[in-house]
């Protein structure tokens, strides 16, 4: 047997054994392997999706491509994103709080919930064609001249059981922090809570304490702390989807049964209004929030550091909390219904604070970097580099769209999807994930080896090059007028498109080394492995917390 078949089966020369992980470890290395599923349809469909700009072929039928593209970011997000960032907070919100999670059967119940949720909508789509846009916009996408309804109802369910397992996320964490486990010190849960979100710190600075305040003081640490708050965001989103959800339902189901609802008495821009506003709660709020907390967590575990201004960067947390529930109407400017007031408060001058909010986070963890060095540029290090500039580069972007005259330009063209969306989910949110799978690995893992350094910078620059080359492409098409969700013929737009699809290539490239990589570390078995019962106790604590 050869050298690469038995690395291939049983791992690398430091074996990775199953056998000796806590069920807790298995079950974020699940989280892990069904993300990176998710994302590899995701990044799949993207390419088809290039592919077809360039020249349509016959192999995609117009409908079928719409349904990809309404798939394509719900799949991203759901099944890949959420998937990540949930199994990762799963495993460290206890770490950091050093107690047990508060139940592991929940946890795993989200995991499987959201992983059967999206591959519902998934298959309802690739086999329906059911194609409304993630968008939902007005009138509902019941209308069965237009959609296959029958499509249209496992389409929702499945992303009501998204939901469900997200509602279930929101619960194990705020259970988990304000509890206490047997055998543990008492917890004044209340206290726990108030400091998560920020109560602690606004208290102080009301009363003229903040600048005495330390990091010794808080009972949250920082990062958990703002993975509190990034959970707050992510129950109002669950909240309005699963509510936008039923409401479509409803009129699905009677679609079905002959009793057409297209003049019922719900309101389109309100409806509009609502949906963004729990829409953009991922976006502004979610996931800019969890990121920041992320680059603290990993700044202060590569240097063994505290956060640089950690006061300030736990009072930037609160204010992008009240920020992100205020910004929506930036995805507004440019309907013409929309209230003036609303554009220039909420999608105009508020908006613009999520530059300061981040551009804090962004100095901060530099700051907490460049006090720790010299450092050694490790994959973890490199990633988060990358992840902060794919935020330096996509805020500033969805920044500019934020006014009213640049938005009549740049809306609904690739621009937005281009150098905004794909840039900072590709490279700055992505990235800063893979910054924590490589950081988190010999941590879930017992110490496994990663296998190969050089497929490890490979999946680096080739991910790096390829998001951002993308995003520039798409958004340089977008300039010269190129629509989105738009079909063209004829090569309009072409060597924007090609250019385009070659940088996707490259995310491919970078995600085939990072697989390869990840399976001749982990070996076949053991990867396998992980779907067997762990005999360890459920709430077995790693040496780190002991």
């Amino acid at each position: 047997m050869s050298t690469f078949t038995t690395t291939l089966l049983e791992g690398n020369e430091k074996a990775f054994k199953p056998e000796t992980l806590t069920p807790m470890q298995k079950l974020t290395l699940k989280y892990v392997v069904f993300g990176l599923i998710y994302y590899a349809f995701a990044a799949i469909e993207g390419m088809l999706m290039r592919v077809y700009e360039v020249n349509p072929v016959d192999l995609i039928s117009p409908n079928q491509f719409f349904a990809i593209m309404t798939a394509h970011p719900l799949v991203g997000i759901f099944g890949s994103s959420y998937l990540l960032v949930f199994g990762a907070f799963t495993f460290v919100f206890p770490f950091l709080l050093k107690k047990p999670l508060w139940s592991f059967k929940v946890a795993t119940w989200t995991l499987w919930l959201i992983v059967v949720g999206v591959f519902t909508f998934w298959f309802a789509g690739f086999v329906s064609h059911y194609s409304p846009m993630y968008t939902l916009y007005w009138p509902l996408p019941a209308d069965s001249t237009q959609f296959s309804t029958l499509g249209g109802v496992f389409f929702i369910v499945g992303v009501a059981l998204v939901m469900v397992g997200t509602l279930l996320f929101v619960l194990n964490m705020f259970k988990t922090l304000t509890y206490t486990p047997e055998g543990f010190e008492k917890v004044d849960g209340k206290a726990m809570l108030g400091d998560a979100l920020g109560l602690t710190t606004w208290k102080r600075l009301f009363t003229g304490k903040f600048r005495q305040d330390r990091e010794i003081d808080h009972p949250v640490p920082l990062p958990a702390a703002s993975i509190a708050r990034g959970t707050v965001d992510v129950l109002l989103n669950a909240m309005i989807i699963t509510f936008s959800g039923v409401l479509i339902l409803v009129y699905l189901i009677a679609e079905l049964t002959g009793n057409s609802l297209k003049t019922s008495w719900v309101d389109a821009l309100l409806y509009k209004n609502w949906y963004w506003w729990g829409l953009d709660l991922v976006a502004d709020g979610l996931v800019l929030i969890f990121v920041a907390g992320t680059w603290y967590l990993l700044a202060s575990m590569m240097t063994g550091k505290n956060v640089f201004m950690a006061k300030w960067a736990r009072l930037a947390l609160g204010v992008e909390l009240v920020v992100s529930w205020t910004v929506w109407s930036h995805h507004l400017l440019s309907d013409q219904a929309q209230p003036e007031m609303l554009k220039m408060a909420s999608g105009e001058m508020v908006t613009a604070f999520e530059l300061i909010t981040q551009g804090l986070a962004f100095f901060i963890t530099l700051a907490t970097l460049w006090q720790a060095r010299p450092l050694k540029m490790t994959n973890e290090l490199k990633f988060l580099i990358g992840g902060l500039t794919g935020f330096a580069l996509a805020v500033p972007a969805g920044i500019m769209q934020a006014d009213v005259g640049l938005n009549r330009i740049l809306h609904n063209t690739q621009w937005v999807v281009g150098p905004h969306v794909h840039v900072a989910i590709l490279v700055g949110l992505t990235m800063t994930l893979y910054s924590a799978v490589y950081l988190l690995l010999p941590l879930l893992t017992n110490g496994a080896k990663l296998w190969s350094q050089k497929l490890a910078s490979l999946h680096f620059w080739c991910h790096l090059i390829g998001g951002i080359g993308m995003g520039a492409f798409m958004g340089m098409a977008g300039l010269q007028g190129m629509l989105r969700r738009t079909i063209y013929v004829n090569f309009e737009y072409g060597p924007y498109m090609v250019l385009a699809a070659l940088s996707g290539a490259l995310l491919l490239v970078a995600l085939g080394a990072f697989l390869l990589n990840i399976v001749m570390t982990l070996g076949l078995k053991g990867a396998l492995g992980l779907f067997t019962r762990s005999n360890l106790p459920e709430k077995d604590l790693l040496p780190a917390q002991q």
